[in-house]
């Protein structure tokens, strides 16, 4: 009898609340990859970060200058360093029409999705949340990331109502504005790589380029290249 009473005071000893969770499928958790500003990949689950909608990685901002900034490639960026390879643990809300988790993510015990709003590098979902409506103000106000510039609501984006970024740009300078929001960190791959050019330049420039290019015959991410 003490023996059969210390073994169920062990398995108390080792359950948790978060190991039933984990078990129950409704938090995933582990080292994350960035798809883009408001997207993770945690073992294979895309999960979409809830409340939030971040600018397309194609999707520019203009300045108060006229220049171009690829501000959606910058706030993959800035998640991707905020996190590292720090463990994100993800609460499972929903599931969207896509397939993808819809998500409130932590790394520690800070809230990612209220940080990239809290940063200006995403803006409040208010079609399908109200949790970070005042996180945006507050960033509103400071004008922190995307609000000193002019930009087109990502949602509005996507439907192609776009008003931001000057069609009239050459190739030559949005080139060399593209290429000065690129960063080595964090190693990126083909299925997160963006366009061509982009990847040429991590092959050209990134000491973990070569991957992209498998075949060693200098043209990286062939499925886009």
């Amino acid at each position: 009898m003490k023996f059969i009473g210390l073994a169920v005071a062990l398995l108390l000893a080792t359950y948790s609340p978060t190991a039933a969770v984990e078990r129950e499928g409704t938090i995933t958790q582990g080292v994350a990859s960035v798809i883009d500003g408001d997207t993770l990949e945690i073992h294979g689950s895309r999960i979409r970060l809830h409340g939030i909608d971040a600018p397309e990685s194609r999707q520019a901002c203009t300045e108060s200058n006229g220049s171009a900034w690829r501000c959606g490639q910058a706030a993959a960026l800035e998640l991707a360093d905020k996190i590292g390879r720090t463990p994100v643990l993800c609460e499972h809300l929903d599931v969207d029409r896509y397939g993808r988790i819809i998500a409130r993510c932590f790394s520690g015990s800070e809230d990612l999705n209220r940080w990239m709003v809290s940063e200006g590098l995403a803006v409040a979902y208010r079609q399908y949340s109200s949790d970070y409506i005042a996180d945006e103000a507050r960033a509103r106000e400071a004008r922190k990331g995307i609000w000193r510039t002019k930009f087109d609501m990502p949602w509005d984006w996507r439907r192609g109502s776009r008003t931001s970024g000057s069609p009239s740009e050459t190739p030559e300078i949005l080139q060399r504005l593209v290429q000065r929001s690129y960063s080595c960190s964090p190693r990126r791959t083909c299925s997160q790589i963006g366009s061509c050019q982009e990847a040429r330049w991590y092959l050209a420039n990134c000491s973990w380029g070569g991957r992209l290019d498998r075949d060693n015959d200098g043209i990286p991410c062939e499925s886009i290249c």
